[in-house]
């Protein structure tokens, strides 16, 4: 069996240190897994593993501007249609690939997850390969730091996770940088939180887009233009509570592991296989125990 993680979010959010921490924790933990590049415009200097498959081998951003003209956004759009008209050419990239992790590395125009047929269309594709499939979604901790900010990442992985229909994980990345020490307020370059605020953000409670009742802000945000689209945002999550993240620390390996662990679990990794017996061993060497 073979599995598929598609690593998405908005630039910035740390997909490719995501991946190469993956990587590294995969090979560490003695199991197989494989980079897998789906964007046409990355730098090869952000990959500490070489990519197993590269979209670039196929079709590459810079080539497109160069030889048709078009900007970066229209360059990426071309290269992702391009690549659904050639998909036996993914299929022969995977076709060399067994019961091993595949981690997609993917672009981070998040347009491609809410809108453009492209990634649903991918992950028909992997499943009907008889690959396993799930994604998840990564926004730093920053935004915990604009609350209109945060609630933008928290719609924009709604609409991903409705749009891709595949088993999801939300991630709150960069946790290194928040902290909870009042009196180390170097260490914390996101911002001082205490653990019940985080919490608060981790659960995505939408109350927070509202200030409290009679305060200053809420007096403020009553007289805004906006005040109506809060309330209604506020009820949306409210009747569906999809979003929740996953703290992830990618300097502790704890917290690697325990991603790792939520990713195996909603793909029910290993659900299927045989179980092995030793190599060095054969039906003579249970004779005396007959």
């Amino acid at each position: 069996m073979r599995y598929a993680v598609l690593v998405t979010g908005p630039a910035g959010a740390g997909k490719s240190t995501f991946c190469n921490g993956l990587m590294t924790h995969l090979q560490t933990s003695k199991r197989s897994g494989h980079l897998v590049n789906m964007d046409p415009a990355a730098n090869s200097d952000a990959f500490e593993y070489e990519p197993s498959i590269d979209i670039r081998d196929l079709v590459s951003l810079e080539d497109v501007m160069d030889e048709l003209g078009y900007g970066p956004n229209g360059g990426l759009v071309y290269c992702f249609e391009y690549l659904l008209e050639n998909m036996d050419w993914l299929d022969e990239e995977l076709g060399g690939y067994e019961d091993d992790y595949l981690i997609f590395d993917c672009p981070g125009q998040i347009e491609l997850y809410t809108h453009h047929p492209f990634l649903p269309t991918l992950v028909r594709h992997l499943q009907r390969l008889g690959i396993r499939t799930c994604a998840v979604y990564l926004i730093e901790s920053q935004f915990m730091e604009d609350k209109y900010k945060f609630f933008s990442g928290v719609l924009s992985a709604m609409s991903a996770m409705v749009n891709l229909e595949v088993p999801w994980l939300n991630i709150m990345s960069k946790m290194d940088l928040v902290t909870t020490n009042v009196e180390d307020k170097g260490s914390g370059r996101n911002g001082i939180r205490t653990r019940k605020d985080i919490a608060r953000y981790l659960e995505a409670d939408p109350m927070l887009l509202l200030s409290a009742p009679g305060s200053r802000e809420e007096r403020t945000e009553r007289n805004s233009k906006f005040h109506a689209l809060n309330q209604a945002i506020v009820q949306l999550i409210e009747d569906h509570p999809l979003v929740k993240f996953l703290a992830m620390d990618l300097t502790n390996p704890d917290s690697i592991e325990t991603v790792l662990s939520h990713i195996d679990y909603v793909m029910q990794y290993g659900e299927d296989e045989e179980p092995k017996e030793p190599g060095d061993l054969d039906e003579g060497d249970f004779a005396e125990m007959e």
